[in-house]
């Protein structure tokens, strides 16, 4: 798809929106500040959406991510993208928050063909949200909340493990196909590609009916899982 695509994500600590126009982010606004997302997203939707009208630009589709990640934040987010998409009459696009962050990697980061990427957004404790990726956003596990321990991983893979959640386990990933990536967060500016590859796919989420992925099965009480 070529086009404008509005992308918001409030998965985290992070706050952030971006116009992706025609292949590249052309404005964004960002901030880490923490807990309010609610007062910020609507002044940076605001500010964006006065800045596309400036430029000519058509906004063509909303995209949000769509978790897992924090509950009130993937709230706060999720219905000011629905209700954008619903308001202007266009597409809702709702993008892993996990692959979000794998391609902000894929895009800032050197990776070693061959080797594999784990997200890791911050659940509590040792627990984190997670899965493993191959360098095409291919699921080699499927998205957990997980306790992290030392065993359970693929010895003969290359693992890159970064996010919000990632720093807290690098006392216990220090095998030598462990290597943590610092600095990784979800940001809106990495949104925008992996809408537009949905959006040719057909999978556009439902305006009315789509619910944020909060994984709230697995957090309601402690984790046994070991590995991936």
């Amino acid at each position: 798809m070529d086009g404008t695509i509005l992308c918001i994500e409030t998965s985290t600590d992070v706050c952030s929106a971006a116009v992706y126009k025609d292949g590249g982010v052309t404005l964004y606004r960002l901030s880490e500040s923490g807990s309010n997302h609610s007062q910020l997203l609507p002044r940076y939707i605001d500010e964006l959406t006065k800045e596309c009208r400036d430029r000519g630009y058509t906004i063509d589709a909303v995209a949000v991510s769509g978790g897992p990640g924090s509950y009130t934040g993937l709230r706060i987010g999720v219905s000011t993208a629905k209700g954008l998409a619903y308001g202007l009459g266009v597409p809702l696009v709702a993008v892993p928050t996990l692959e979000i962050l794998c391609e902000r990697v894929l895009q800032t980061e050197t990776i070693p063909a061959g080797a594999l990427l784990c997200p890791m957004i911050d659940a509590r404790r040792m627990e984190v949200y997670t899965a493993l990726y191959d360098s095409t956003l291919n699921e080699i596990s499927d998205v957990c909340a997980q306790v992290v321990t030392d065993d359970g991983w693929l010895p003969d893979k290359d693992i890159y493990y970064f996010g919000n959640g990632a720093e807290k386990c690098t006392n216990i990933l220090n095998a030598a196909n462990m290597h943590y990536i610092g600095g990784i967060q979800a940001d809106a500016r990495f949104i925008g590609r992996l809408a537009a590859k949905y959006m040719n796919e057909g999978k556009n989420a439902d305006v009315a009916y789509f619910e944020p992925f909060y994984l709230k099965e697995f957090v309601a009480a402690p984790s046994h899982i070991k590995g991936l």
